[in-house]
């Protein structure tokens, strides 16, 4: 100490006037000591401004089945009664069909009623069939009438046709006939105006001409019943050929109406083998391997209906997920593909948000998708997979749904000195724009 005091000394007045001042300086080691220190932590902050920094967004969530069947799920009852036994306590495994409850029916004779119900309905089922074979069978009856009187009026009236046309002919040759009596008649009164016959022979032709005369009008007369009848066995014929039609519709109108009841009959009779299969199934079994987790139910003391929930079911976890809750604007920002660190509830970690590769008790996950649309918070979900690999998440047994995580979806890497700028500045992280294809779009 005294020989830097001196050292001192010697280097000005001030020194050598108060050799106090001197014994109180730091030595000189200790002084570059610190100016060395103060340039290598220069240089390190200099340093660290270059550094590259890993952006992340922050997010917390829970650990969810992968599968929406394996989520947890509420068991619900099947028919209507009271829960008469359990077979299972909550927090027990069970397998896929285990019986875990018993109901029973207010009304012990349900079952029966139901199969008295059943056959009730089922004999209306067998009318209705046979009504609808009867209304069949009258249908073709009526069918084959139809064609059996409309052939039977067509022969009439083509034989109504042929008796006209033999009373047209009958009118041809009964005039013929007239026009030769009256020719006749003629030359008789000129032969006895002559003297050449006798008045005999003139009456012989008179009574020959007007024979002839009444047979033409008889002719002329049977020629218009002739046309006549034509006319009124075409209608007939009609008449019969509508009233056929009118029947057959009336028969079919019974076949619809057997029909309809026959379908109401055997839709009821499903309805009710329906409610007699779920009233046979008078015990709740597990729909899949898993855990009860809560008993809803009171033995003997609640009325259920079905579909009540009876005991609350979470299944045998085979792919587990993470859910994870982001802040909307980092919503955009997620896109399925993206790594992220999880750190789970009970599994001591150190994360290094900047330098994820340095972080410990950590474990990889892969961004499947983000839900399309936000919650009532504003918030979206983003549910992670393992990532596969080296570090394997816990097993299920250990890492049970609803296990807290928190996690940090890993985005793109940049200068720290720029991330702190951009922290000062509340703008948002830095990511690359999505390759797109198409004319006028951008590419990669």
């Amino acid at each position: 100490m005294n020989a830097d005091i001196d050292h001192y000394a010697f280097g000005s007045p001030l020194d050598h006037a108060r050799p106090s001042l001197l014994a109180s300086r730091s030595p000189r080691a200790a002084r570059v000591f610190a100016r060395i220190l103060g340039v290598g932590f220069a240089l390190v902050v200099l340093a660290l401004v270059f550094a590259p920094w890993r952006q992340s967004v922050a997010g917390q969530g829970r650990v969810i089945a992968y599968a929406p069947l394996e989520r947890q799920q509420v068991i619900e009852a099947p028919i209507e009664g009271r829960v008469s036994t359990w077979h299972v306590q909550e927090g027990e495994r069970v397998r896929a069909g285990d019986v875990i409850a018993e109901i029973s029916d207010n009304d012990p004779e349900i079952l029966a009623r139901i199969e008295r119900e059943r056959n009730a309905v089922l004999a209306q089922a067998i009318a209705a069939e046979g009504a609808v074979e009867v209304a069949e069978a009258k249908i073709a009856a009526l069918q084959l009438a139809r064609e059996a009187k409309g052939m039977s009026a067509e022969l009439r009236v083509d034989m109504s046709r042929n008796r006209f046309d033999a009373a047209e002919q009958a009118v041809s040759a009964a005039a013929a006939a007239e026009r030769t009596a009256s020719l006749n008649l003629e030359r008789q009164r000129a032969l006895f105006d002559e003297g050449l016959t006798s008045k005999r022979q003139v009456e012989l032709a008179q009574m020959e001409f007007e024979t002839k005369q009444a047979e033409h009008g008889r002719a002329r007369a049977s020629l218009t019943a002739a046309k006549r009848e034509v006319g009124a066995l075409g209608a007939d014929r009609e008449h019969v050929g509508a009233d056929a039609s009118a029947s057959i519709e009336e028969a079919r109108a019974s076949l619809r109406k057997a029909e309809s009841e026959l379908a109401k009959a055997t839709a009821e009779v499903q309805k009710i083998d329906s409610r007699q299969a779920r009233q046979q199934r008078m015990s709740i079994e597990a729909p899949r391997d898993g855990t009860i987790l809560r008993i809803i139910a009171k033995q003997d003391a609640q009325m259920l209906k079905p579909g009540d929930p009876v005991a609350v079911f979470v299944p045998e976890l085979t792919a587990s997920a993470v859910e994870l809750w982001v802040d909307g604007k980092d919503g955009p920002l997620i896109t399925p593909g993206r790594h992220v660190r999880l750190q789970f509830q009970g599994w001591p970690a150190v994360q290094f948000v900047g330098w994820p590769s340095a972080a410990v008790g950590t474990f990889p996950g892969v961004v499947e998708f983000v839900d399309a649309t936000a919650d009532e918070h504003g918030r979206f979900r983003v549910v992670v997979s393992p990532a596969g690999g080296d570090e394997p998440w816990p097993d299920a047994h250990w890492l049970r749904q609803g296990v807290r995580v928190n996690g940090w979806i890993l985005l793109d890497t940049v200068r720290l000195g720029f991330e702190l700028w951009r922290q000062f500045n509340g703008f948002p992280p830095v990511v690359e724009p999505l390759a797109m294809d198409g004319a006028g779009k951008e590419g990669t």
